[in-house]
């Protein structure tokens, strides 16, 4: 039986001919990354294990991003320790404030993964890099640490779900509302430790944004990476943003998969996501009336050019519904900048919003957006779990750049068509 994308790209790592679901490997790492959450701790268990220095000073990234520019007196300690761990280590890949963006926007626009690479990093949504054709996957702050000292670390092979995505999505349908609808069709354990797989004549219609926002949420339907063919889209990516060579791994045709699952994008409908599961899902007409508190628009899920495009479209010569907050959220410094130079920024702080630095801040209740007891988000971000974006008994909706913005101007969840 032949092997997956993600197989193939595990053995070649392994330095195996063959890989198969359930094998215990040891492979090499192209990237072992950090945020200034998780890295605190993996430096404290680096130091444990007795080395000086890392494997390798250009294969370790560290981005602070989730409680930067810091809030508080220990986020600043937190960002202290590891400013100094990767100064003292002569770290390359050091992104300090005003370098930085939300670290999975920002590793792909730098170059720093590119496809067959293997990727682990202490953050659960690393696998957002399988858009690229990369292996990527979260993991611990102990694995982080071990990453940085030897270089490998070991996997139990995955075995793989199928997608395939068929046909043209209609005008607002984004890579949120696919990987919404496919967490509310097979649950939010639904791919648990396998690899998701996409392939099918409608990646076509996916620009590499709808890709990376497909691949980020692989994790909320369980899955131990999400993957994307290397086609001509990647490419064109790869090729402006590169940074070292490539290789590109394709499923064999004989490939053994769990289940497949076909689905049509011609068909679907924009998705959100009630509380408090990703899983949680229904179209925005059945959602529609839903009175919100509060929208964000960004995250490492949603805060790319073609997301903050999409909304400005919508809020264009608008004004967002003054009993509403909206927070914008850029996912790096370069796309802040593109949203100056196209005037995007400007459509967004007239129309009444909030233009912040590039910050994880809201999506995980850091600051930013703090929600109180009993309001409700839309939110871009990528959980809902209870007292995601603050007060245990506030409520958190997900959806697309397009409904969130087409809501921000209603005050209540509404179809982008209707505005």
């Amino acid at each position: 039986m032949g092997m997956t994308m993600t197989q193939k790209i595990l053995a070649a790592h392994a330095g195996l001919e063959s890989v198969k679901a359930g094998q215990l490997i040891e492979a090499k790492l192209d990237i072992v990354h950090g945020n200034d959450v998780t890295t605190p701790v993996a430096v404290k268990e680096f130091n444990k294990i007795g080395v000086k220095e890392v494997f390798d000073k250009n294969k370790v990234t560290i981005v602070p991003d989730h409680f930067t520019p810091n809030k508080d007196i220990k986020s600043a300690e937190h960002c202290k320790i590891i400013r100094e761990f990767a100064r003292e280590k002569d770290i390359k890949n050091y992104f300090e404030v005003g370098q930085m963006g939300i670290e999975h926007c920002l590793l792909p626009e730098a170059g720093l993964v590119v496809p067959g690479d293997v990727v682990i990093g202490a953050d659960s949504h690393t696998c957002t890099y399988g858009a690229l054709g990369a292996f990527s996957t979260g993991v611990g702050s102990t694995d982080m640490a071990v990453g940085m000292a030897r270089g490998v670390a070991w996997f139990k092979v995955p075995s793989a779900l199928k997608f395939v995505l068929k046909n043209k999505p209609a005008k607002w349908i984004s890579g949120k509302d696919i990987i919404l609808h496919i967490i509310g069709m097979i649950g939010v354990d639904g791919a648990l430790y396998k690899s998701m797989e996409f392939d099918g004549d409608g990646l076509k219609y996916l620009s590499m944004d709808d890709r990376f926002t497909i691949a980020n949420m692989a994790i909320e339907a369980g899955g131990k990476n999400g993957i994307f063919p290397v086609d001509e889209k990647t490419l064109e990516y790869v090729s402006a943003h590169s940074t070292k060579q490539y290789t590109i791994f394709k499923a064999d045709d004989d490939a053994e998969y769990d289940e497949v699952y076909e689905i049509d994008l011609s068909s679907l409908k924009p998705v959100v996501a009630f509380p408090h599961l990703p899983e949680n899902t229904k179209t925005v007409d059945e959602a529609s009336d839903i009175e919100i508190d509060q929208v964000v628009i960004g995250s490492c899920t949603n805060g790319r050019m073609d997301d903050l495009r999409i909304a400005a479209q919508i809020l264009k010569d608008k004004k967002v519904n003054p009993k509403l907050r909206v927070i914008i959220l850029p996912g790096t410094q370069n796309i802040y900048l593109q949203c100056i130079e196209e005037g995007i920024a400007k459509i967004f702080v007239e129309a009444g919003c909030v233009f912040s630095t590039p910050t994880c801040g809201p999506c995980l209740g850091g600051h930013m957006g703090i929600l109180a007891k009993g309001e409700r988000a839309l939110s871009t971000t990528n959980r809902n779990f209870i007292g995601r974006m603050g007060h245990p008994e506030s409520e958190v909706y997900l959806c697309s750049p397009a409904v969130a913005a087409a809501s921000a101007l209603t005050g209540k969840i509404t179809n982008p068509e209707n505005v």
